[in-house]
């Protein structure tokens, strides 16, 4: 999709659909993380679309791979971007003739991401909150402005590597102290900052999609085997 939030803004925006089924399938707004691009995080958010699930995941303009004004600060726009996104693919849900028409779950939409993806699903959920977010996944990110986690509950789920020098172990687990919903935080305990490229790629996919499976679709059995996960502080 060619999106853009206004001239500086341009939002290329890659959608990943089940191939079969009428649904209607939840939909989930992924950021990537900095000098990344959605592309990046394929073989995950491809699991996530052959579980039931429509994702869309944009370059943003100043943070992506191979832009010409990077820009690490622009991350707090970020948040608003997803949000405008997330508008676009829902609007798919009545467009006539789009292989999405009438195959989306409105009602049950997510934000997630990796880093500074992270960074932006959590400014989804404080400073500016999107109120149709009913889940989110935060993927070794963090809290950088002092803004609470505000709107209506919203169940999330942290993933971060103990072995995290990007984005350190200690900063994700005070964001997750900080959320006042139902929550639960995945530990890798040999994982670093890369988690959905290294060996803990089957664990994060299988944790991540039974939350989704739960949060999004209300599947009892999704819950409890995620409830099972080893390293699993689970306060769902």
């Amino acid at each position: 999709m060619k999106l853009s939030r206004g001239k500086d803004r341009p939002l290329p925006t890659t959608v990943w659909y089940p191939t079969g089924g009428d649904g209607p399938f939840p939909v989930i707004v992924f950021s990537h993380g900095l000098t990344g691009q959605p592309s990046d995080y394929a073989s995950l958010l491809s699991r996530w679309a052959r579980a039931g699930f429509v994702v869309a995941g944009a370059a943003y303009p100043h943070t992506s791979s191979g832009v010409a004004d990077f820009n690490v600060l622009d991350v707090i726009n970020q948040p608003a971007d997803a949000s405008y996104v997330l508008t676009k693919v829902l609007a798919l849900n009545t467009k006539d003739g789009d292989p999405l028409e009438h195959r989306l779950d409105t009602a049950h939409v997510a934000a997630a991401g990796h880093s500074g993806g992270g960074i932006t699903t959590i400014g989804m959920l404080s400073g500016n909150r999107d109120d149709r977010l009913t889940a989110a996944v935060v993927l070794a990110g963090r809290q950088v402005l002092p803004t609470p986690f505000a709107g209506p509950k919203t169940p999330v789920l942290f993933v971060h590597g103990k072995l995290d020098r990007t984005v350190q172990y200690a900063d994700g687990l005070a964001a997750f102290d900080a959320v006042p919903w139902p929550k639960a935080m995945l530990t890798l305990p040999q994982g670093g900052h890369v988690t959905t490229g290294d060996a803990d790629l089957s664990l994060v996919a299988t944790a991540t999609t039974d939350f989704w499976r739960w949060s999004l679709y209300g599947d009892a059995a999704a819950k409890k085997r995620l409830a099972d996960t080893k390293n699993l502080d689970d306060q769902l």
